[in-house]
C-alpha cells in the first residue's frame, strides 16, 4: 500500500485538510505584500532640486514660488521642471523672456531635492536621495530582496527535506519577522539592503514549505483543487497590497505592517501538523502515526487506525532507507531526475522573469499606481478559476504551456502599443498578468508532483533558487530600455516562449501517485 491509499482511506480531502489550508493561508498573505511591496516602498515621485537655499539677495526673496521655480531650475522637453539639473545661477530674465534656454549654464542639484507627496507621503528615493545619478540603488531594493529569497530557497529548502517541514516552516516565520520589523526600522540605506536580503530569506521558507506541506497531506485527485485554492490567498493579498500602500503611504509604516499576519501565523503554528509522509519517509514511524491519526480523528476515520497500528506502518507504506541523508547533489545524480531538474529549473527562472517583468512595472503603463496594482490582483482570480476547472480536464502540461504562450504574446503586443495609450497598454498587461500567474499557480503544483518525497523539498527550493535568479535579473534587463526602449519585452517575451516549449518536454502528472523515492522516479519517466 501506498501512502496515497491511506490518505484517501482518511479523507484526503476533509476537515484536517481545510483546517490545514486555513492555518497555511495566513502566513502566506504576507508574501504579496513583500514580494510585491518595492511598486511602492521604491516609487519614485516628481522631484526637482531644492532651491530654498538659493537665496542671493532681495529680490529672488521677493519672487513667488513659482517664480523661483522658473530662475532656478531648466523646464524638459514634455514641460515639466528637471529632476536632476539646475541654473548655476538665478536666470531672472526668464521672468520677462521664456526663450530657449537649452545653451543656459546648469549643475547637478547642489542641495539636495524637494519631493511630490501628493502620489506617496515617504520612500526609499525621498528618505535617502535615491534619485539621478543614484536612482539604480532605488531599483537594487528590488533585485537585494530577491537574492535574499533565491539563497532562502536553497537553504532552506534543504533544511526543510532533512529536518522536517513544520520545524522549518517556523524558522522561516521568525527569519521574516524579525527581519521584516528590522527593515522598517533602518537608519540608513546600507541597513536596509541587509534586511530586505533576509526578509527575503525567510519569505522564500514561507512560500515553499507551505505549498508542499499542504499537498503532502491531500489524496491524488484533490491536490489540484487544494493548490489552487491555497494560492488565491495571493490575489487577495496582492488586493489588499493597493489598499493598504494607498491608506499607508509612508514606507516605513507599510513595511512594518507587511508583517503584522506572522504575529498570528507563529501563534497557530502550535496546532500546525508536520508532514507524515515526510516522517515516514525517514522512518519516524512513531511521529508519522500520531498525524495520521489526527487526521482521522478530526475527518472521522478513526476506525481506519484501528487496522494501522504503528508497528505495521512500515509494512504498509514502503519508502527508501531513512537513514539517508539527500543534499542537492541528488538532484542530478541519476538520468531522470538530472533531466528533470534542468528543464524545471529554465522553466522556473523563465516563468519568474516573465511574471515580474509585469508585476513589478505598476508606474510603467501610465495609470494610477494603486489601481493598476488592483487590476493586477484581480486580474488574477479569473486564471485561477479557470485552471480550478481546467487543470484536471486539460492536464499540468498543456495549461502551463497555453499560459506562458500567451504571456509572451502579451508581452509582445505591449512592445507595439504607443504609450500615448495607457489604457490599452495596462488592459494587455493586466491581460499578460493573468496568463503569467495561471502558468505560475500549475507550476507549484507541477513541481510538487514531478519531485520525490524524499527530495521535494530539495526540489522546490532548487527550482524557487532559479527563479529568484531570473526575478533578480528582471530590474537590470529593465535597464536595456536605454540602449532600445523595445529591448525589455522582447526579451521577456523570448523567455515566456521558451519557457511553453521546455513544459511540452516534462512528463504529466494528471491524477498520477506522487512519487515517493529517486527510484519511483526513474522507473517511470
Amino acid at each position: 500500500m501506498k501512502f496515497d491509499d491511506v490518505i484517501a482511506e482518511l479523507n484526503g480531502f476533509g476537515r484536517f485538510q481545510f483546517r490545514l489550508m486555513l492555518m497555511l493561508v495566513i502566513p502566506r498573505l504576507v508574501l504579496p505584500f513583500h514580494f510585491l511591496m518595492n511598486n511602492f516602498i521604491a516609487y519614485i515621485p516628481l522631484h526637482h532640486c531644492n532651491i530654498s537655499v538659493s537665496d542671493d539677495g532681495s529680490v529672488f526673496r521677493n519672487l513667488s514660488s513659482k517664480q523661483r521655480l522658473t530662475v532656478s531650475i531648466p523646464v524638459q522637453e514634455d514641460g515639466t521642471l528637471s529632476s536632476c539639473q539646475m541654473f548655476a545661477e538665478p536666470q531672472y530674465h526668464l521672468l520677462l523672456n521664456s526663450s530657449n534656454v537649452t545653451e543656459l549654464p546648469t549643475v547637478f542639484c547642489q542641495n539636495g531635492w524637494v519631493y511630490d507627496t501628493s502620489v506617496v507621503k515617504s520612500t526609499l528615493a525621498s528618505e535617502w536621495d535615491l534619485v539621478c545619478e543614484r536612482r539604480r540603488a532605488n531599483k537594487a531594493t528590488a533585485t537585494i530582496f530577491f537574492l535574499g529569497v533565491m539563497f532562502g530557497a536553497a537553504v532552506l529548502g534543504t533544511l526543510s527535506d532533512r529536518y522536517g517541514r513544520r520545524i522549518m516552516l517556523l524558522v522561516s516565520y521568525l527569519i521574516t519577522t524579525i527581519f521584516g520589523y528590522a527593515s522598517s526600522l533602518s537608519t540608513s540605506f546600507s541597513m536596509f539592503a541587509a534586511m530586505r536580503f533576509f526578509t527575503g530569506f525567510g519569505c522564500s521558507g514561507i512560500s515553499i514549505i507551505t505549498i508542499v506541506l499542504c499537498v503532502e497531506w491531500v489524496e491524488v485527485k484533490h491536490r489540484s483543487t487544494v493548490c489552487i485554492l491555497l494560492s488565491m490567498d495571493w490575489c487577495v493579498g496582492t488586493m489588499m497590497l493597493a489598499a493598504v500602500a494607498y491608506l499607508i503611504n509612508d514606507w516605513r509604516y507599510l513595511t512594518a505592517a507587511a508583517n503584522t499576519p506572522l504575529l498570528l501565523a507563529i501563534i497557530c503554528w502550535w496546532w500546525l501538523p508536520d508532514s507524515a509522509r515526510w516522517l515516514k519517509s525517514h522512518e519516524k514511524d512513531k511521529r508519522a502515526y500520531f498525524y495520521l491519526s489526527k487526521c482521522a480523528k478530526v475527518n472521522r476515520r478513526e476506525q481506519f487506525m484501528d487496522h494501522l497500528k504503528p508497528e505495521n506502518l512500515s509494512k504498509l507504506i514502503v519508502s527508501e532507507n531513512g537513514k539517508r541523508t539527500y543534499s542537492l547533489l541528488d538532484l542530478v545524480r541519476t538520468p531522470s531526475m538530472r533531466r528533470l531538474t534542468v528543464i524545471a529549473g529554465i522553466v522556473w527562472f523563465e516563468v519568474a522573469c516573465s511574471y515580474y517583468a509585469i508585476g513589478l512595472n505598476v508606474a510603467g503603463f501610465g495609470v494610477d499606481i494603486y489601481i493598476t496594482q488592483l487590476i493586477y490582483g484581480i486580474s488574477e482570480l479569473p486564471a485561477k478559476f479557470f485552471i480550478l476547472f481546467s487543470l484536471n480536464k486539460l492536464g499540468r502540461k498543456l495549461n502551463q504551456s497555453s499560459g506562458l504562450f500567451l504571456t509572451g504574446l502579451c508581452l509582445f503586443c505591449n512592445i507595439l502599443i504607443p504609450a500615448k495609450y495607457a489604457a490599452f497598454r495596462t488592459t494587455v498587461a493586466a491581460l499578460g498578468k493573468m496568463f503569467s500567474e495561471a502558468a505560475f499557480t500549475v507550476l507549484y503544483l507541477y513541481t510538487a508532483e514531478l519531485y520525490p518525497t524524499v527530495m521535494r523539498q530539495n526540489g522546490f527550493g532548487c527550482c524557487s533558487f532559479l527563479a529568484r535568479l531570473g526575478v533578480s535579473l528582471t530590474l537590470p534587463v529593465t535597464l536595456l530600455e536605454e540602449v532600445w526602449v523595445p529591448l525589455p519585452g522582447i526579451v521577456f517575451s523570448l523567455m515566456a516562449f521558451t519557457a511553453g516549449l521546455l513544459t511540452l518536454l516534462l512528463p504529466e502528472t494528471n491524477k498520477v501517485r506522487l512519487p515517493e523515492t529517486i527510484e519511483d522516479v526513474e522507473r517511470t519517466r
